[in-house]
């Protein structure tokens, strides 16, 4: 078995729900840069047993869709650094990042490899909908800065 690649995007979002694909709409774009260093995986949501996917990482961008409300009007994305925390996400079915940053250093007993979260900005959510022009142009922002992010 090969070691995991240093870099893990960990993309969630639901693609049938309009801009909720933007996570998963991401990580396609990033497994079409084929780089060598970065792995991504995709999911509905963050659970529990995504903490091993994050062994043997050195670092972690967590990409998801967000709404205005959350990101404001006039911001394509946002690009934070995250901390090991827990929070009441972690007795759900749905982690948030820091609670799953948390649940690694618990039960690896090492710190958890260093994380951010992109958030990209969407507009419509309606099931049954496709990604809508303003959040393709938000994932075109996001991409951009996920080259600098990577050559940081």
């Amino acid at each position: 078995m090969s070691a995991p690649a240093p870099v893990l995007v960990f993309a969630w979002g639901n693609p049938s729900r309009g801009d909720d694909a933007l996570g998963p709409l991401f990580a396609d774009a990033v497994l079409a840069m084929a780089l060598t260093r970065v792995d991504c995986l995709v999911d509905f949501q963050l659970q529990i047993e995504h903490v091993l996917d994050l062994a043997g990482r050195r670092r972690v961008l967590f990409v998801d869709a967000a709404s205005e409300a959350l990101l404001g009007p006039d911001t394509p994305y946002t690009l934070t650094p995250l901390s090991a925390q827990a929070d009441a996400s972690l007795t759900t079915h749905a982690m948030s990042p820091a609670a799953l940053l948390h649940t690694y250093a618990q039960v690896e007993g090492t710190p958890a490899p260093a994380a951010w979260l992109l958030a990209i900005r969407g507009e419509q959510w309606g099931l049954g909908q496709p990604p809508s022009a303003a959040a393709q142009d938000n994932l075109q922002h996001a991409l951009r800065a996920f080259t600098d992010w990577l050559s940081a």
